[in-house]
């Protein structure tokens, strides 16, 4: 996603955090707020980096994952939206597929031997031979993609909305579906997401911010802060979000970037 269409928002904590529950979020990296009236303070993990990698800062990332201990990408904005694998080490693009001209590529994940990849508004889903990235199918589903996943059984796609879809990975038919809530409300702007040891790891949009979100209910238990990270970099526009996480499952390592981002980083794992 790429362009804010509402503001407002809520403090939720003291940790140089604000967003929004019910509209588009908003972050302070400025901002030292009491904690809610509805409870205390929520689980934060400020994240730690352990390790810092290349990226090309002329990607503009909507999805990234591992597949087989390889790390893959996909980027938007239309005529330059991409599938690409990437080499770890130094950021450069080992090979890449480019998206018809029309479409504004967006969130993306592996299936078996398979890349699937959303796009924007065309409500038009890719899937890409992983070896080849020779385009195997095409499917249609209803409103914006964003955000996709997959937790082994089911594909999960976030539209920016709190609604996060399961699909059938072959058919792409919802399954089920389930409303994103912290402290009982709704949290929309979830974007690009990430399955991890049993959560749905969701960046939200326009905030340093990543919610870990239980797959069942859809309760957020917890967030991890990446303002400190953000503001270590010079980006170049506001757009230029968070907006990027990858798990490499064999390696037991979290990876994040964002969107034009010079830089990639390994993170902590969050604690339990």
């Amino acid at each position: 996603m790429h362009r804010l269409t509402r503001a407002g928002g809520i403090a939720i904590t003291g940790v140089a955090l604000a967003m929004l529950v019910g509209a588009a979020p908003v972050v302070s990296r400025s901002v030292s707020a009491p904690a809610s009236s509805q409870g205390t303070a929520p689980q934060v993990t400020i994240a730690r980096v352990i390790a810092t990698y290349p990226h090309d800062s002329g990607a503009f990332t909507q999805g990234l994952f591992f597949h087989q201990g390889r790390l893959f990408e996909s980027t938007g904005q239309r005529g330059r939206s991409s599938v690409r694998e990437v080499d770890l080490a130094t950021g450069k693009v080992r090979r890449a597929v480019q998206l018809p001209a029309r479409y504004f590529g967006e969130g993306s994940t592996a299936w078996n031997d398979s890349i699937v990849s959303l796009t924007w508004q065309h409500g038009t889903a890719f899937r890409w031979d992983v070896a080849t990235f020779r385009k195997t199918g095409e499917f249609r589903y209803p409103g914006e993609g964003w955000g996709l996943t997959q937790d082994g059984e089911s594909l999960i796609l976030s539209d920016g909305s709190p609604t996060l879809r399961f699909l059938n990975p072959a058919s792409f038919a919802e399954r089920r579906r389930v409303t994103v809530t912290w402290r009982g409300r709704p949290v929309d702007q979830l974007n690009e997401l990430e399955f991890v040891r049993g959560e749905v790891l969701a960046n939200i949009w326009h905030t340093d911010l990543i919610a870990r979100i239980d797959p069942d209910s859809g309760v957020i238990g917890g967030f991890i802060d990446l303002s400190a990270v953000t503001a270590s970099l010079d980006l170049p526009d506001r757009e230029a979000v968070l907006n990027g996480i990858a798990f490499d499952d064999k390696a037991g390592k979290l990876y994040v970037t964002g969107k034009n981002w010079p830089s990639l980083f390994e993170i902590a794992l969050p604690e339990d």
